[in-house]
């Protein structure tokens, strides 16, 4: 394939500038983006860089071209119960989640919902994630057939819940038997990864939290601390735990391939324990918002060196946009008296959620070498956008589109270096 390059705006922040400062920013007014088979060769000012690739085809992109969002923890078979009214997480689970998670044992339901919702992460700009499916191994099936066909980078597996309702539950037999056949079947095959799934603690016994552990080279994506009612519930199983996260570790299932949603409920102990182990947490803020879990605080997992991305968590997160997400991560950080800074805001958004996927070093900073998913953001995409980006700041751009931006600021979506979405 030949060299491609991109003419815009271009804006990556591949590192923590809380921990590194402005030069994690990398900003071009006037930029050159060029690609080869799915991968950036270059990334920097267009007037250093044109000489270079004199031969190479330029598309000018209109809007601000940033690295492709990663969401690092999403519910796909949950898109149709977005907006179910009332309750909080366990009665909310049982009343709207189990009964539309069971529709997934029907593989032609499964492939619908897949289709509709890779689709809606792309027209908002999300060109990776960490994907929850259900119990049933075809839901994966589905998901990864759909995100192969699309050339995503999408990491799922299969939930173990044999403690789980009726209607969702696996043993630890064939939740076993079931991931390894996944694992074997999609092993290699486009840009699709693994993630041993136990759906949360009080789903799995004992036994099937112990085999979790099994698949090393696998993430393990489950849920961590969101509500007090379910603190309450796995505090009275596991009685001699420490605390919710130690559960977790005696089964080993916390390192550094470990991506735990939420964790808002956390003491510094807890803490202090992910950041040793190098595993990572969701934050999610409009699904704790919505469900009324609690305000997660960023700051604390900071001081103890927890890596952290951002999720959607739909369904109970109530967009898939992760602009508007942003914006409800900074209303979260105001209520515990912390700002988010907009450029931090996007590196959470970006390579901070590649690092906590163990992907760091293939996506998330458009760098040289890595895979070339971006997006551009369209500044004037709204009237009131226009009237508030006209004339401002890189820093207030990127704020205004943090907190009134939405899947409307998406102007293209490409992966690999080939849109595969426009805005009409």
């Amino acid at each position: 394939m030949s060299l491609t390059a991109f003419r815009a705006e271009l804006l990556s922040v591949p590192e923590d500038p809380a921990q590194t400062g402005d030069v994690a920013i990398r900003h071009h007014a006037d930029g050159l983006l060029v690609v080869e088979n799915g991968i950036v060769v270059a990334f920097g000012a267009h007037a250093e860089l044109a000489p270079r690739f004199a031969d190479v085809p330029v598309e000018q992109v209109s809007g601000l071209i940033v690295p492709g969002f990663v969401d690092t923890h999403i519910h796909y078979p949950q898109t149709d119960r977005i907006a179910a009214y009332g309750s909080q997480l366990l009665e909310w689970l049982e009343h709207h989640i189990f009964p539309a998670e069971a529709d997934f044992a029907d593989r032609s339901h499964a492939d619908r919902v897949a289709g509709f919702f890779l689709d809606e992460l792309l027209r908002n700009g999300t060109t990776s994630a960490l994907v929850f499916a259900t119990v049933h191994a075809q839901s994966v099936d589905a998901l990864f057939e759909a995100a192969l066909s699309r050339n995503m980078r999408i990491v799922s597996g299969k939930v173990l819940m044999d403690l789980g309702p009726e209607t969702l539950r696996d043993s630890v037999e064939s939740g076993r038997a079931e991931t390894e056949a996944l694992i074997a079947r999609w092993r290699g095959r486009g840009r699709l990864g693994y993630a041993v799934t136990p759906r949360f603690a009080l789903t799995s016994s004992d036994a099937q939290l112990a085999g979790a552990a099994a698949h090393s080279d696998a993430l393990m994506h489950t849920h961590l601390a969101e509500n007090h009612d379910e603190i309450a519930a796995v505090a009275a199983r596991f009685s001699s735990a420490r605390d919710y996260l130690d559960v977790y570790d005696r089964f080993g299932l916390v390192g550094s391939r470990s991506v735990f949603a939420h964790c808002i409920h956390m003491d510094d102990r807890a803490l202090a324990r992910m950041g040793e182990a190098g595993a990572s947490i969701a934050f999610c803020p409009t699904s704790n918002l919505f469900l009324g879990s609690g305000l997660f605080d960023l700051a604390r997992a900071d001081a103890h060196g927890v890596k952290v991305g951002i999720g959607t968590d739909v369904g109970a997160g109530t967009s898939f946009s992760m602009l508007a997400t942003l914006g409800e991560a900074y209303k979260v950080g105001q209520m515990r008296g912390v700002s988010l800074d907009p450029f931090r805001a996007l590196y959470l958004a970006t390579a901070g959620g590649a690092r906590t996927l163990g992907l760091g070093d293939r996506i998330g900073g458009l760098q040289p070498g890595q895979e070339a998913d971006f997006v551009a953001l369209d500044c004037a995409a709204t009237p009131l956008l226009a009237r508030r980006t006209a004339g401002a700041t890189l820093r207030d751009r990127l704020f205004a589109l943090q907190i009134l931006g939405d899947d409307r600021a998406v102007a293209h979506s490409f992966v690999a270096g080939r849109r595969v979405y426009s805005r009409r």
